[in-house]
């Protein structure tokens, strides 16, 4: 009994003596669990500014700025941009979708997925809700694997956008166009839409139901295999190489003598 005593005593002091070295302490002190537990350990502490949120500036229109041009309402009364939601109604409108999502229109058109029930039930702090199915024509839309922005008004909107720059007479910052085309054969070997103001990019997508192009530049390439219709536009389709061969040049104009 009395060697067990010892054997424990000695245990107790060496464990205070390593804790005294370790924690850099002058006195004796009586070990405890909690610091024989955290021999050994290193602790790091990292100080920084604290950031009071209480005093964080804060937006809030009191309607001191009513009537004149910087008021909130004069600024965005009107304005769809500001919400997501108003912006979508807005392209509706037009027939464009907004984030790949059909319009109103043409989700009515395909109804709920696989006709499948829904219902509506009142969430607190939400309001009115509606759980069920999405209007979409299948599983693969809804997870936005078939799902596109590229509808058929999206479609007419590339083709008006390429033919105004095609047609276009003055260039970037209403600057010089057409007559310095023999310019830009000579320097570049193809003739940029120099009338168009800038430069416009019909994205080729295989949803199109006729070739875009992309920049219209009577340019030829793939690195993947493509879908048929894509593929027509490159090449010797009428948006590739055999642009130059369709009659009509890039930008609409006479071929240049350099």
């Amino acid at each position: 009994a009395n060697s067990s005593v010892k054997n424990s005593t000695m245990k107790v002091s060496t464990a205070a003596v390593v804790l005294a070295l370790a924690t850099g302490a002058s006195a004796y002190q009586q070990p405890t669990r909690s610091t024989l537990r955290s021999l050994g350990q290193k602790s790091v502490s990292a100080s920084g500014p604290s950031r009071n949120v209480g005093s964080t500036m804060k937006m809030e229109d009191f309607g001191f700025f009513k009537g004149t041009s910087y008021s909130f309402d004069d600024t965005w009364l009107g304005e769809e941009c500001i919400s997501e939601v108003g912006l979508e109604k807005r392209l509706n409108k037009d027939g464009l979708r907004y984030k790949m999502n059909r319009t109103e229109k043409e989700a009515d058109e395909v109804g709920r997925m696989y006709n499948l029930p829904g219902f509506t039930v009142n969430l607190p702090l939400i309001g009115e809700t509606y759980l069920g199915p999405p209007k979409v024509a299948d599983i693969w839309e809804a997870l936005g694997f078939t799902a596109t922005s590229n509808n058929e008004a999206r479609q007419q909107e590339k083709l008006k956008a390429i033919e105004k720059a095609r047609t276009a007479k003055k260039g970037v910052l209403n600057g010089p166009g057409a007559e310095i085309r023999a310019k830009w054969l000579e320097k570049y070997g193809y003739p940029r839409l120099v009338g168009s103001g800038g430069i416009f990019y019909a994205d080729q997508l295989s949803t199109d139901k006729e070739p875009m192009g992309g920049f219209n530049m009577g340019k030829s390439g793939s690195i993947w295999p493509v879908p048929p219709n894509v593929k027509a536009g490159q090449y010797g389709g009428v948006k590739g190489w055999g642009m130059k061969n369709a009659g009509p040049t890039v930008d609409g104009l006479p071929k240049a003598k350099l």
